[in-house]
């Protein structure tokens, strides 16, 4: 089974490897049973999905009923108002068929002025507290993508002590000299208030740019599972950190079969030697 880690300071052992539901954005409800039964049969006990990705939350919804107490689960808003976050979460609630969720984020908030609206008087922020306060979610958490997100993160922190953080790690990312020093002085701030770290992009190959899409993600992914087994093991080498999966069901095998195949002896020198083997384009360029 994959191994299991503390979330930072909510109590729960949760699988180092996270359900990343953005795969779950247009597939049908018999494929995200079928993928249930994938995540089952791993130990995958941690659900992260989001009130933008496509139908996601309503594919998660039907498998409460009886499998609730099995995941610790996370959504998103990307409103950035009191009154626009408030309503759309409580829209996931029924969207999830659920009383309540473990962990609601704010979404993808890189932005200056996003994140002055988000946090600031009548934000987003303040409809999570009413939450929380109400017994409808635990934990606050804060999302981002791009080269700006772990120091925007850092920013987060030092405004409200939000419980995990999420943001993209892999070998082509930490080659940008800016984002390695950011990302390392988050993670480090983390540690210390046990803040969870959850990692996102860890297959990520490079753009799409003229090919052709063959899988649902943004991005190019890698898919030969060797490549994959080394990726995953980038991410699994760094001590106190999580993997979220790609966002396709097709590959989620694939990033589960590495997972739980990881060596845990597996050193960070050894892991970032086999990865810089990969052939990986930045994904990011600002």
């Amino acid at each position: 089974m994959i191994q299991k880690m503390l979330f930072g300071r909510t109590g729960h052992e949760s699988t180092r490897t996270i359900f990343g539901a953005a795969a779950f954005s247009n597939v049908t409800q018999d494929e995200a049973d079928r993928t249930l039964e994938v995540l089952l049969s791993h130990g995958v006990n941690h659900i992260d999905t989001a009130a933008s990705y496509g139908d996601s939350e309503l594919r998660i919804g039907p498998w409460m009923r009886e499998h609730r107490k099995d995941f610790f689960l996370a959504t998103k808003t990307g409103e950035r108002t009191y009154e626009k976050a408030r309503d759309q979460f409580h829209r996931s609630l029924d969207r999830l068929r659920v009383d309540s969720v473990d962990m609601i984020q704010l979404h993808y908030l890189v932005d200056p002025q996003e994140w002055e609206v988000a946090l600031g008087p009548r934000g987003a922020l303040e409809a999570l507290i009413e939450a929380r306060e109400q017994r409808l979610v635990r934990y606050i958490g804060v999302t981002g993508h791009d080269l700006t997100v772990p120091r925007m993160h850092l920013r987060s922190l030092a405004r409200f002590d939000f419980d995990a953080v999420l943001l993209p790690y892999n070998f082509m990312v930490m080659q940008n000299p800016q984002y390695t020093a950011d990302f390392n002085e988050l993670v480090t701030l983390c540690h210390q208030r046990n803040v969870a770290v959850q990692t996102i992009k860890s297959l990520a190959k490079g753009p799409w740019g003229e090919k052709v899409h063959t899988h649902a993600t943004w991005y190019q992914p890698l898919t030969d599972q060797g490549e994959i087994d080394t990726a995953v093991a980038f991410v699994l080498s760094r001590p106190g950190i999580f993997l979220n999966t790609t966002g396709d069901i097709h590959a989620l095998p694939k990033v589960l079969d590495a997972a739980e195949r990881y060596r845990a002896d597996t050193s960070e020198e050894q892991a970032r030697e086999a990865a810089s083997h990969l052939p990986l384009e930045p994904l990011f360029l600002h």
